[in-house]
């Protein structure tokens, strides 16, 4: 994709950076979505509204991904752990990132943990753990 293509994801750019930082070496791609494998199978272990519980496909997270901006712009991500699984194909990712919620300011800092499976140097499967409560709290927050 061109730099152009993922300007619409630029709120998401801490989230990138931290991740793949902590997939350096084990992924081919430039930039975070050139990392996944057109099929990839994404779950999400949090029931919040309106987020799709599983996604399917490339193509179909980078739609979903596409109006995060909308709501909240990150400033960071950090606090980076990275967890070797007995899976030689299973790198487990423990990371924070921080931003604000644009409808009221309020700050949005969120922990998160990925568990990701590669083949073939791509990600097939992602497994996404965040503090649901924390999001929500600051989603509905008024300042």
């Amino acid at each position: 994709m061109s730099k152009a293509e993922y300007e619409v994801f630029e709120a998401l750019n801490p989230f990138f950076e931290v991740v793949m930082e902590g997939l350096r070496g084990l992924v081919d791609g430039d930039d975070y979505f050139d990392t996944i494998a057109e099929d990839a199978f994404f779950e999400f272990r949090y029931h919040f509204p309106g987020w799709p519980l599983t996604i399917r496909g490339r193509a179909n997270l980078m739609a979903s991904f596409s109006g995060y901006g909308k709501t909240i712009k990150l400033h960071s991500g950090d606090a980076l752990v990275v967890h070797r699984s007995q899976d030689s194909r299973v790198v487990i990712l423990e990371y924070e990132v921080h931003g604000r919620i644009l409808s009221s300011g309020a700050p949005y800092d969120n922990r998160l943990i990925s568990v990701i499976t590669i083949e073939n140097r791509k990600i097939v499967h992602w497994r996404d753990y965040v503090d649901s409560l924390t999001a929500w709290r600051a989603l509905n927050s008024s300042s």
